[in-house]
């Protein structure tokens, strides 16, 4: 059902998503890059997004000098609000509440409770947006670094950009972990605005929450096991499939046997189908470009590959499967643990600072096309079985 206005990007069943008519591979060819032979720069791929143009690099560079400025005056009571938790509680929990914290210097809010005019709504709401998105790295870094290296933190700093940052401040400088990290951050961005976070972001921005409330709302649709957890299960596919057959190289015939036991025991092989593509997901094919460029011989790598050569086949057999073609979740939680960030649960809030590019700029759009409030109605299952004849 179409329902929906997004701009930002489209899913095509055949091609996969475009961002403004960009495909992956142009964006990769065509987005400002540190480097020629880097990776493009996810502050480039949100001016796209929210302008519709690509951006000169001067552009660019601006946007990240910007975000590094506004990163850099976060409410200490953010941090606060995320000490006050058990370290134990699963890093989205502490990521949305870091968020929703710091919603006590939303502009919107401000200047909605002042009065102002709603064709002026969108200005403040760029304002919220730029802001909430600066920040998002320091406080996904810092519930990594918290959770998982006893409180080590690493301060930002101001001459990276913006995944470079993030990498930097989790505590990864290499220049590859870098151009994973702005890699990721583009391929994760968006991807239409049916899916949950962002129809949750878009569906509470309709109320005119300020963008922390509504970037907060579409987090908690991110962290159910159908959306943003999919990575996870993933890898823990892989872990039992390692474990059971007893090597991290097993041969393609041990996999397809594997696989063909997952599906008798009635469960689905992780990473693999997908709601609305009907061929391989190019951002699982990028993916696997840049694996191949720099750690073709990593063990989860050459994994990767004799899964994607095996299990499209095995789903196919069973007649009915329509996609039995590998998505994104395929592969992104094996790069970054083949990069030594291994820790799953900070897989989700990675995708979190990521999705942000994509349905923050679509909520300042929200917001300039005054987006009216989304109601619809509901009826009860009674009148849905006399509408379709049942009778019990």
């Amino acid at each position: 059902m179409v329902a929906l206005l997004t701009d930002t990007s489209s899913l095509d069943p055949e091609e996969g998503i475009r961002f403004r008519g960009f495909s992956i591979p142009e964006l990769r060819a065509h987005l400002p890059k540190l480097k020629d032979d880097g990776e493009p720069l996810p502050e480039g791929l949100f001016y796209l997004m929210l302008i519709g143009e690509i951006p000169e690099k001067k552009v660019v560079e601006y946007i990240s000098k910007d975000w590094a400025h506004r990163a850099a005056d976060i409410p200490g009571h953010a941090f606060d609000v995320i000490n006050a938790l058990p370290k134990s509680a699963h890093p989205m929990i502490q990521f949305n509440t870091a968020i929703l914290a710091m919603s006590t210097e939303s502009h919107f809010r401000r200047a909605y409770m002042d009065g102002m005019d709603k064709k002026d709504y969108w200005d403040p709401m760029y304002e919220g947006v730029n802001d909430l998105l600066s920040r998002l790295p320091v406080i996904a870094a810092y519930i990594y670094r918290r959770v998982f290296h006893n409180e080590k933190y690493i301060d930002l700093d101001p001459s990276l950009d913006w995944a470079g940052n993030l990498a930097h401040m989790m505590g990864y400088d290499s220049e590859e972990v870098k151009r994973l990290m702005r890699l990721y951050m583009v391929l994760h961005s968006d991807h239409e605005g049916g899916n949950v976070s962002a129809h949750t972001t878009h569906l509470v921005g309709t109320a005119l929450s300020n963008p922390y409330y509504s970037f907060a709302a579409g987090m908690n649709g991110l962290a159910g096991p159908l959306h943003g957890m999919a990575n996870q299960e993933v890898m823990n596919w892989l872990e039992h499939l390692i474990k059971d057959i007893g090597t991290d190289r097993p041969s393609k015939a041990q996999i397809k046997e594997y696989a063909e036991n997952t599906i008798k025991q009635g469960r689905v092989i992780p990473g693999y189908g997908h709601a609305v593509l009907r061929k391989t997901d190019p951002r699982f094919s990028e993916q696997l470009d840049f694996a191949n460029k720099y750690i073709p011989n990593a063990p989860l790598i050459e994994l990767i590959r004799n899964i994607y050569e095996v299990v499209p086949d095995v789903l196919r057999a069973t007649g009915k499967v329509k996609n039995p073609w590998p998505n994104v979740d395929a592969i992104s939680g094996s790069l970054l643990s083949s990069y030594g960030i291994t820790e799953y649960p900070i897989y989700t809030v990675l995708f979190g600072v990521s999705r942000a590019l994509g349905v923050l700029s679509s909520l300042v759009w929200d917001r300039i096309y005054g987006q009216p409030l989304e109601r619809p109605s509901s009826n009860t299952l009674e009148w849905y079985m006399e509408k379709v004849g049942f009778k019990g």
